[in-house]
């Protein structure tokens, strides 16, 4: 792919974004003080007023055809499903059914591999890692309370599992951002990804379990219902068969509410009250991809997408060096913004054009992206995953990393898929040729 000549100052815009951003954050002292919307607002207003030569109606013009592409108003339509889904089955209690389902089959021995466990189901099931931390990090508190594992090791295996759906849920904004950017499908994706990760959740189940190995403790075992769960393994088993995810997502609302209204846990304005407050709790962040992807678009309308790729990949000579290249775009932006859906956002398009002129498959490059992002967001002390469950167990977010395994071997384990070019994966035109192949092998048989 050829490139026009970059032009470093189209980059201003997302200069003063991240200023403001990290700015507020370090002047605060808190880095969600300074809300995100106003800071892309300020920055999309600098783009709109660059490039003098051009008139405001054009560079308008420009900004919507980003903002309103067809790939960034499907994400946003899952978003909005995706928010009213775990709002839904929150509120009929398939969370709490959840997580005392597990912790009633758990070995009194394995509490800290349980936690871990039950939290990668849980976050794999709701989609956000957010939700899980606030449900398990309570439950990680009384862990400890009984025993002498230290509550930063608790927290760390409520974050660690909490990541690993946040990275590989089909219903989290993460996954998604991280497959709309890359235009392919998120079984596609889940399938290399899963496969990249796994090696690093049975590595750091293992660790904890000998770290905590002869700790154990009396937890009371509360009521579940099977029925609840319902809701959560539809979603995973629809979406692994690769039905549309919006069907998956409208899906599982219809029975989560369903259930909810059969049991008396909504009644029917109050199932249509939880579905608006699900898809209110998402609107902040669909309008921030609209607005990102509108910037972006300008951004690179002046060259500066140009100027990026240039930069990324001046000294990149090969398909590897440009997958450290995706993986050192999403970390460092993670790091800048301290979101992880934030950072594939703003990296994504970026990481796309590098993976479309090195011939890096979609499948890849997708992962690469949610992976190193959820590996950074499961390690910066400031936060919003770190944050919370520091909050809860009144510790500092610091003495957790000593504990946090998880993210730091999905980073690994992402360098090594690089390094290594794991997995081996084949291309469309390969699948095609071999199911050519064997059509005309069973044609010959039935002859």
């Amino acid at each position: 792919m050829e490139l026009k000549k970059g032009n470093v100052f189209a980059l201003f815009p997302f200069v003063v974004f991240l200023v403001l951003f990290i700015g507020a954050g370090v002047v605060t002292g808190d880095f969600y003080q300074f809300p995100v919307i106003v800071a892309i607002l300020i920055a999309a207003s600098i783009a709109l007023m660059m490039n003098p030569k051009e008139s405001l109606s054009n560079k308008v013009e420009v900004f919507t055809k980003g903002a309103g592409d067809p790939n960034v108003m499907l994400m946003v339509i899952i978003f909005l499903l995706a928010g009213a889904f775990s709002e839904v089955t929150k509120g009929m209690g398939a969370v709490e059914s959840t997580v005392n389902l597990a912790l009633s089959i758990i070995p009194q021995n394995l509490l800290i591999v349980g936690i871990f466990v039950i939290a990668c189901f849980i976050s794999i099931s709701m989609g956000t890692s957010m939700g899980t931390i606030v449900a398990l990090a309570p439950i990680g508190v009384g862990i400890s309370e009984q025993t002498d594992i230290s509550l930063a090791l608790s927290m760390a295996a409520v974050i660690g599992g909490a990541m690993f759906g946040d990275n590989l849920s089909f219903i989290s904004d993460t996954t998604i951002a991280a497959v709309r950017t890359q235009n392919t499908k998120m079984k596609d994706k889940f399938k290399v990804n899963f496969l990249i990760v796994l090696p690093a959740a049975i590595i750091t189940a293992v660790l904890f379990g000998v770290i905590t190995a002869g700790e154990q403790a009396e937890i009371t075992n509360h009521s579940f219902n099977w029925v609840k769960i319902l809701p959560y393994v539809g979603v995973l088993v629809s979406a692994l068969m690769g039905v549309n995810v919006l069907a998956v997502l409208a899906g599982g609302i219809l029975l989560a509410g369903m259930i909810g209204l059969l049991d008396g846990s909504y009644s029917a304005m109050g199932l249509i009250q939880a579905i608006g407050d699900g898809v209110a709790g998402m609107q902040e962040l669909s309008l921030l991809a609209i607005l990102i992807s509108g910037m972006v678009e300008v951004i690179k309308h002046n060259g500066g997408i140009d100027y990026l790729l240039q930069l990324v990949t001046k000294k990149v000579k090969s398909k590897k060096g440009a997958q450290f290249g995706i993986a050192g775009l999403v970390s460092l932006t993670n790091l800048s913004t301290a979101n992880n859906t934030i950072s594939i956002l703003i990296a994504g398009p970026l990481a796309k054009n590098i993976a479309d002129q090195y011939d890096i498959d979609p499948r890849k490059s997708a992962s690469l992206l949610d992976i190193f992002s959820c590996s950074l967001q499961g390690l910066i002390p400031y936060g919003a995953q770190m944050l919370v469950a520091a909050g809860v167990a009144s510790i500092s977010p610091l003495s957790i990393l000593q504990y946090s395994f998880y993210p730091i071997l999905i980073g690994i384990c992402g360098l090594l898929a690089i390094v290594f070019d794991l997995p081996k994966l084949k291309t469309q035109q390969e699948v095609k040729a071999n199911f050519e192949a064997n059509k005309a092998v069973q044609k010959g048989l039935e002859c």
